[in-house]
Parts: structure tokens; sequence; C-alpha cells
């Protein structure tokens, strides 16, 4: 079966996460993929673990193998004007490049924008960075707690006593992925009408401003900086994670029937009686008093009774999961969320899908490639390099 986006064909020069997962996605989706590295090293990811029993091996990254499925592999020196001048070739039959080199890199490469149009001119170009390729950050130096500090997303998380706190994972890059897809996507659609590509410019810290829930409206109109509230909301209660008898629960009562009926499951209904308590609003302003009453249920209790039996009751309540408890959730495993993907170094093992399911195009998972792996069929089969030249460039360390 074809994906939506058989036919296009992308090259993606990106290292370690947020350039990698964009053409992740688009390979999911059909694409033809394909990963350039640096001769003999490759992607700096593939040094990250973990590895497979403790062992560190470039072709059997954990993190590598799951931000490049689905791609082909080709080795290029892009430091050598041979390897430049390769990939120059390459370009005038793509649709999409992809790159999150710091801003400089690619015009001293002499790689730019304007240069690479001129060769294709349908050509999309998705540089993802930290601050984007203008403004006066735009060459700082960033990672993850980077994105997270500057971007104010940092700021509102966390205990209202305490420093701020990071966020776990690598969730700007993984923002800066998403939204470097979506600008793939809108400028595919408008090559259709205009014939011509463009330059899709993706800041982190911009994707990190842009998914604050309300709080930078709430500054603009009412000169409010929103502060931390750690697991609690401001206006309803009980909305936090509550211990129980064999861990955490998550509890999120807004709605006045949800709240009746919560109260009910949890033999508390007497507290509807005290004026402290009449409203979830109410209850915001008594918290502590609120969780001296209800602990003792929580905590005589299991997780499975409380989140079932609430949820019977049509009330939000859920597990707080760790990872092992996520492999085995029926949920995901339900919808196929999990592939089972055998490679020839890492050997077979789970890993995630993607968050869309499709009805006639689904996202499809392969392998990612083994370093270089396919650079003497893409050099053939697209620009007819022949055995003798490929072993030429290959000596030199062109490719």
């Amino acid at each position: 079966m074809n994906g939506a986006l058989c036919g296009v064909r992308v090259l993606d020069l990106s290292r370690y996460v947020a350039g990698a997962y964009c053409g992740k996605l688009l390979s999911a989706f059909g694409a033809e993929v394909i990963k350039v590295e640096q001769p003999g090293t490759g992607d700096p990811a593939r040094q990250m673990g973990p590895f497979p029993n403790g062992t560190p091996n470039p072709e059997a990254s954990a993190p590598y193998l799951y931000l490049n499925t689905g791609k082909r592999g080709l080795t290029l020196d892009l430091k050598q004007q041979r390897g430049v001048d390769i990939l120059k070739d390459l370009i005038k039959d793509t649709d999409i490049l992809i790159e999150n080199f710091a801003p400089c890199v690619m015009p001293a490469l002499n790689l730019d924008y304007r240069i690479l149009q001129a060769i294709n001119p349908k050509l999309i170009m998705v540089s993802i960075s930290n601050f984007g390729q203008s403004g006066p950050y735009r060459d700082y130096k960033a990672n993850s707690m980077i994105g997270l500090a500057m971007g104010g997303y940092m700021f509102i998380n966390g205990a209202p006593d305490r420093q701020p706190l990071s966020g776990g994972g690598r969730q700007p890059a993984y923002q800066g992925a998403l939204h470097g897809y979506s600008g793939a996507m809108a400028a595919l659609l408008s090559r259709e009408c205009s014939e011509r590509g463009q330059h899709v410019d993706i800041s982190i810290q911009e994707c990190m401003t842009s998914i604050h829930q309300f709080t930078i409206n709430r500054y603009v109109y009412v000169d409010r900086i929103q502060q931390r509230i750690g697991n609690r909301y401001q206006r309803a209660h009980p909305i936090c994670m509550y211990p129980c008898a064999d861990g955490l629960v998550s509890i999120a009562v807004s709605q006045p029937d949800q709240y009746q009926r919560f109260l009910e499951y949890t033999d508390t209904l007497h507290l509807l009686d005290d004026p402290r308590f009449a409203t979830t609003f109410a209850c915001s302003e008594n918290t502590e008093a609120f969780d001296e009453h209800l602990a003792p249920w929580m905590l005589a209790h299991g997780k499975d009774k409380i989140v079932h039996g609430l949820q019977e009751r049509r009330v939000p309540v859920a597990y707080v999961n760790d990872m092992a408890s996520i492999m085995e959730d029926p949920q995901y495993r339900s919808r196929g969320f999990w592939h089972e993907i055998d490679h020839p170094v890492a050997g077979t093992h789970s890993y995630a899908g993607l968050p869309v399911q499709m009805s006639g195009t689904p996202p499809h998972f392969t392998r990612a490639p083994l370093l270089g792996e396919h650079t003497d069929e893409i050099l053939g089969e697209r620009l007819g390099f022949k055995p003798d030249q490929l072993t030429q460039y290959r000596d030199g360390g062109v490719i």
C-alpha cells in the first residue's frame, strides 16, 4: 500500500532529534527519506544509549534507531567540495530538504536556500534551529533545557515555593520536529498552486512559547504573569495527583455533576454540607482541608478500583503510568500503537508508532539504516555513478 506522501523525495541532513523526527514522520507517511551522514562516524545520535546488552555500538543506538525508522542511508562528506557537489546534484529532483544545523552552517557550506532554490525552484527547505534563522539570539548555543527556559515553559512548571522544573525528555526538539513537519506539509500544498518551494524556518524557542495554555494571553490582556501552581489547579479541586494504596492516581474533577459522583463513590458526600467544600471552586480555596478528609479513603483503595470505579461513573481519573505500565496498557495495544521491528545488529524490539490512524494510507514503519547502507544504490540510481566512481569517492572519504 502506498503512503499518503508516496512520490515525495526527502534529503535529511539532520543530527540528533529535531530534524530526524521530522524526517521520520515524512517517511512513515510514505515519502522516500534519505538520511545523509558523515562517512565513518555518522549522526552523533548513534553514540547515544541505551544499547542492547549495554554495549555501545553506533549501529544499535536506541534513540537513533527510533528516530530514523524507514529511511535509506547515505554517507557524504559535506566538508569536501565534491561531497557538496554530489548533494547539489541530488537536490535537483528532491522535494524537501531537512536540516537542523546552527544557522551559520548551511551558508558556510555554500548550501543556503538562495543557492539551492536556484538549482531546484520547487525545493522546500525545512530548517529547525534553537532560535530561528534571524534575530539577536540566532547563534546562541542551546539544548532542550535552554529551550524550555527561553520559551517560558520552565517558569510555569513546578511548585509555587520551589524553583522552576525542567520537563522530561527532549520536548523542545520534538516540538520543533512536529512544527517542521506541519510547515513542510503546508509548503507542499502551497507548491501545488505556486509551482515554487519555500524556506520553512522553525524556531524551537517559539515552538515552546506557542504551546503555553493561556499564559501569554493572560499577560497581554490583564498584565498578569502566570505563576507555578504545582499539581493543583487554581479554580477547581480536586484536580491533582493523589497517593493510594498501591501508587498514584491523577484526578481532574471540575464539573458539578462530576463532583457529586466523585463524592458519592469516595464516601465523602457529607462534605457538601460544609461551605468550604460545597463546590469545586470552594474546594480550591481549601485544598489541604479537603484532602485530609479524602486521604483515608484513597489510601485504603488500590489504583484499579479507583480508576475503573470513577471512570464507570464518568469522572476523569487515570493511572500515573510509568514506562512499564505504558507498554502493557491495553489501550495502546488495542490500537496497534507498538511496532515490532527487526534490525540486523540491534535485534527485534518494540517501537512507538504515531498517534495518527488513517483509514486509507496508514503510517508504515521499517528499520533504520546502517551507516551508509544504501550509498551505492542511491548514487547509482539517482546520479548514475559507476562502481569505479564509487570506489574512487569512497577511497577519498567523500562517501
